[in-house]
């Protein structure tokens, strides 16, 4: 009886102890947006109260009053960068509207081969591409529901696969003010790479003398599926003399190509213009690269004009060291 136990619980370690990195297309989705939100280290599905709710839970766009607009931009790893756009139209009592747009691109390079090392005199580059529409609307004073559509493109020189997803949100609010927001991310269709690279020409039957050794053919690239995330967070303020807000906040994570793993914030604001934050993202994962966040921002209001705010944030990366962004708010 013992050894059957020992047996079942050494099973049940294998098989709970893997992991399916590297099994999903599209990674570049994984890559939070809005500088508040990964300063807080990335614990922001129950908070979701600026632009860049649109990435981590389209239902906290119902919280924007005034039409709003977000940029951010991070020089991403091994020479790429990341640019995050964002606009949210609130519509009254029909719900708010919002529009997004993500992208990772690098500068072109030569393409090299074994006998032209140095370069055929070609140059090649690679990009990747989200756009999305999202509605939100308050099904009550304390609930609020939202839905993105997102096209999803991937391309590397003459290929490219594409494919449509799904971000869904809800955001409930106690009557003590504890937040607690939920997220679903990237449901969609897998993606294959394709193009004029597939094309090759293909002998039917190499043992035939004569027969037509180029017939046209394509290789069908093997599709893979969407890093799917299920986020769940709990948040809370506490406000202290009418000037101080803590802002404290807890998410959890569960995706398809990875462990489980938590992120934890907190956000303190002095009459809502000036803010420190500091956050830890990955806990509890082994190997984990990303660590301790930090950032700090200002807002501004423009007389007779748009409020500003301008946020930064660093984020240690492991053996990338730190990766540091900025992102600019406009709310009209």
């Amino acid at each position: 009886m013992i050894k059957r136990i020992i047996l079942f619980l050494s099973l049940f370690n294998f098989l709970f102890s893997q992991t399916n990195v590297a099994t999903t297309a599209a990674s570049f989705l994984e890559i939070g947006s809005g500088a508040k939100s990964l300063s807080m280290g990335s614990a922001f599905v129950s908070v979701a109260n600026d632009v860049s709710a649109l990435y981590w839970n389209p239902a906290g766009i119902v919280s924007i009053e005034r039409p709003s607009v977000q940029f951010y931009h991070s020089p991403w790893l091994v020479d790429t960068d990341y640019y995050y756009g964002g606009v949210v139209i609130p519509m009254s009592s029909a719900g708010v509207l919002g529009f997004s747009y993500t992208s990772v691109s690098m500068s072109e390079m030569l393409v090299r081969t074994v006998n032209m090392p140095e370069g055929t005199g070609e140059k090649f580059d690679a990009s990747n591409l989200s756009m999305g529409i999202a509605y939100s609307r308050k099904l009550t004073d304390q609930f609020s529901f939202g839905v993105q559509y997102k096209y999803v493109q991937e391309k590397i020189w003459q290929m490219k696969a594409s494919t449509s997803a799904y971000d869904i949100g809800t955001l409930f609010t106690t009557t003590n003010g504890l937040r607690i927001g939920m997220s679903i991310s990237n449901f969609g269709d897998k993606m294959g790479m394709d193009g004029i690279n597939t094309a090759i020409d293909y002998d039917v039957d190499e043992t035939i003398y004569g027969n037509n050794d180029k017939i046209d053919g394509h290789l069908d690239a093997a599709k893979w599926p969407l890093p799917l995330l299920f986020r769940f967070g709990v948040s809370k303020d506490y406000i202290f003399l009418n000037l101080h807000r803590v802002t404290m906040s807890v998410d959890a994570n569960h995706p398809n190509n990875n462990v489980e793993y938590v992120n934890a914030g907190l956000e303190y604001a002095y009459n809502e213009l000036v803010f420190f934050r500091i956050g830890q993202s990955d806990l509890f994962m082994d190997d984990a690269e990303q660590g301790l966040a930090y950032g700090a921002g200002i807002s501004y209001r423009i007389p007779r004009g748009p409020k500003v705010r301008f946020d930064f944030v660093s984020r240690s990366f492991g053996v990338f060291k730190t990766v540091s962004g900025f992102s600019i708010d406009l709310s009209f």
